[in-house]
């Protein structure tokens, strides 16, 4: 090879690795959730909404928030642990505290509303930050809540970064996720994922 071509390939090769995504990744396509298994019931979380019912005990029954501090507020009870258990855990213990107040209480618990997702948006988004959205939130929810991409944004290097158990980087096309193509059509965001647009 002469001179002069090495000369000339030595910038178009600096070119295309410019261009190229930096860092590992897994197209949206190709990626496999780690899932949980179907049968494992939901553990009830701060800012999840849920319904107390206790069975002929108006007074006693009410939707209720989980705090901060993992607790709910109960008619007679007080403030009670919710946090970390499952509602069928949940509803064992209130039924064995609401004895005090009821012969043979019956106690179910309900998740009315659960709490929506917590994610971050950073790099050429309009309005980079912490976002809460829809449980079931989608790519495009993310992107309109920090008011969608600038002119900089590359719309085939969008990215997820999710930590599950090891970290995995995800990469979608902009036309994929607003035509709603593929494997996009099933990807939801999970609260602590982060989306990078480059």
């Amino acid at each position: 090879m002469r001179a002069g071509s090495i000369l000339l390939l030595v910038p178009l090769l600096a070119l295309a690795a410019a261009c190229a995504p930096t860092g590992r990744y897994i197209w949206s396509d190709q990626y496999q959730a780690a899932t949980q298994p179907a049968d494992k019931e939901y553990v009830v979380a701060v800012g999840d909404l849920i319904n107390v019912r206790v069975y002929n005990q108006d007074a006693m029954s009410a939707k209720v928030r989980v705090r901060a501090d993992g607790r709910i507020s109960l008619p007679f009870l007080g403030d009670v642990e919710a946090a970390g258990a499952t509602p069928t855990v949940l509803s064992r213990r209130l039924q064995l505290q609401f004895k005090a107040f009821v012969l043979n209480p019956v106690v179910t618990v309900s998740l009315e509303e659960p709490r929506p997702l917590e994610v971050y948006l950073v790099g050429e988004v309009v309005r980079p930050g912490r976002y809460k959205i829809d449980p079931q939130g989608s790519m495009l929810q993310a992107l309109a809540a920090a008011g969608g991409l600038t002119p900089f944004a590359r719309e085939d290097r969008i990215f997820v970064i999710r930590r599950e158990p090891a970290p995995v980087r995800i990469r979608f096309r902009l036309d994929a996720l607003t035509q709603n193509l593929g494997a996009v059509a099933a990807f939801h965001l999970r609260s602590g994922d982060t989306v990078v647009a480059e």
